[in-house]
């Protein structure tokens, strides 16, 4: 019998990589820093929704970044980063078709962004590294919300050190509602609950450490948490429950799953809902990636959310690379009586595909830590698209190891991977696609309605140590397609 080449690499990671199962532990290319063995029952912190206010029909929030504590470990406070508290952020909720303010005071020592990560928004209030807020200053970029319901987030974008304030806790959700949408479990809290995991490295005091040991992908935790909670349980309360997924670690990729290989639905990727419910026993994220899932549970019963070893092609050893081992990230305990939950509808949104027989094409290369042979220059001008326009990108991972892609202001849709169609869950709107080794992807982008020859959106591996280290380029969206090749600000080239 033959296999696809995929299909081999599959299966030869399958066999390199299945390790013992760990309880919220895991390691990285380097023996980890000793820490408590976690047992599962602390309750799930879940972020609380932000409170807003309006003024003149416009939608105010405010976020404060600032330096906090949190404790991982019982009684061992490590130093961390959150806005408006100690550690990760409120989620901000808004509907489509508001105009929406988000009012921005860094309290850090450092200078920091707040970028949108999913949202069609003006670059200029993107929150690239471009937007930087000093320290005590303010910022407040504002726009219109003009795309489906959808699960995006937030989190800091300064060039050279985002792996470190996102790592410190700098991270929260925006979710985008729209009226009239599918019957789906849509209770905050209750039965729609967001679960941002992240690993954590942490020492035997139970701090936040940075080291990436020589491991070309960053920092790769020993921990495990989910909204900050290691060996987190959360409360099952209804039939079904949808699970607001967030891979939010720096390099480490997720393999989702339940230990007893019950099989869920994903009905949502990173820019919204699917076609169709899409029945999958796991869903692998890269870092920045969503999925949005609903699982059903009985009465009395518990289950365990667990990353299953990820499937990373042919990096050798897998280790070294996030792989290795499964873990253990979230408990459901379920009630011993539950409320009804509706069915999962059949249907969910329509998703018409775009038009690109006629689409621009561009190519980029993934080669080391680098994109087309250059590294971040923010006063050059990599790409200029035409506002509105549809465009395919050919987006190559030459590389031994794996990449993602991350492109600002836009979502997307993924066409091919290695000619290949799509997993079902991939085949909604995307805004960040993983890209194993020698993988090519091709995405139609519907690119910004935003017209500015001033400022720029990013393109990037959302891989952060890959990112400081200047794997990202830029581009403008402009009425015409044509603009410079360095930065224009007031009338003079950076």
């Amino acid at each position: 019998m033959l296999l696809s080449r995929r299909d081999f690499l599959r299966a030869t990671t399958a066999t390199a990589v299945l390790g013992p199962t760990v309880a919220a532990t895991v390691s990285s290319c380097a023996a980890p820093e000793s820490v408590p063995a976690v047992q599962f029952g602390t309750p799930l912190r879940v972020p609380p929704l932000a409170d807003s206010k309006l003024e003149g029909g416009v939608r105010v929030f405010s976020l404060v970044p600032q330096a906090g504590k949190h404790e991982f470990i019982p009684g061992k406070p490590a130093d961390s980063m959150g806005y408006n508290g100690g550690y990760l952020g409120p989620t901000l909720r808004a509907a489509r078709g508001e105009r929406v303010r988000v009012d921005v005071r860094n309290q850090l020592s450092d200078a920091t962004t707040v970028h949108f990560h999913g949202m069609r928004l003006p670059a200029a209030d993107d929150g690239g590294p471009h937007q930087m807020i000093d320290p005590g200053g303010v910022g407040s970029p504002a726009w219109a919300i003009s795309q489906p319901a959808a699960t995006l987030w937030y989190h800091p974008h300064p060039h050279g050190s985002t792996e470190k304030q996102l790592s410190m806790g700098l991270t929260g959700l925006f979710i985008v509602d729209e009226p009239g949408g599918p019957e789906l479990p849509h209770t905050y809290g209750v039965d729609d609950v967001p679960v941002i995991v992240q690993d954590r490295r942490l020492d035997s005091n139970g701090q936040l450490t940075l080291d990436s040991n020589g491991n070309s992908l960053g920092t790769l935790g020993n921990s495990i948490a989910a909204n900050g909670v290691l060996g987190a349980a959360l409360k099952v309360t209804t039939e079904r429950v949808r699970l607001r997924l967030l891979n939010a670690s720096g390099g480490r990729w997720f393999n989702f799953g339940f230990a007893d290989g019950r099989t869920f639905h994903v009905v949502a990727s990173d820019g919204g809902l699917l076609a169709a419910p899409a029945p999958v026993t796991r869903v692998q994220l890269s870092p920045a990636e969503r999925a949005e899932i609903v699982v059903g549970l009985a009465a009395g019963e518990q289950v365990m959310l667990r990353s299953f070893a990820p499937e990373l092609g042919s990096v050798n050893p897998p280790d070294a690379f996030g792989g290795g081992k499964d873990f253990d990230v979230l408990r459901l305990d379920a009630a011993a009586s539950l409320a009804p939950s509706p069915a999962l509808p059949a249907t969910l949104a329509a998703i018409p595909a775009l038009e690109v027989s006629n689409a621009h094409i561009r190519s980029f290369t993934l080669n080391g830590h680098n994109i087309n042979n250059h590294t971040m220059d923010l006063n050059r001008v990599d790409e200029v698209v035409k506002k509105g326009a549809t465009e395919v990108w050919l987006v190559d991972n030459t590389n031994v190891y794996q990449h993602n892609f991350h492109v600002h202001g836009v979502q997307f849709q993924l066409l091919d991977v290695n000619g290949n169609p799509p997993l079902a869950h991939l085949r909604g709107w995307k805004d960040t696609i993983p890209l194993l080794p020698r993988d090519r992807s091709r995405i139609a982008i519907a690119m910004p309605d935003y017209a500015d020859i001033q400022h720029p959106y990013m393109y990037h591996c959302h891989l952060l140590a890959h990112e400081d280290q200047g794997m990202m380029g830029q581009y403008l969206a402009t009425e015409d397609g044509t603009g410079p090749s360095k930065l224009v600000m007031d009338g003079m080239q950076m």
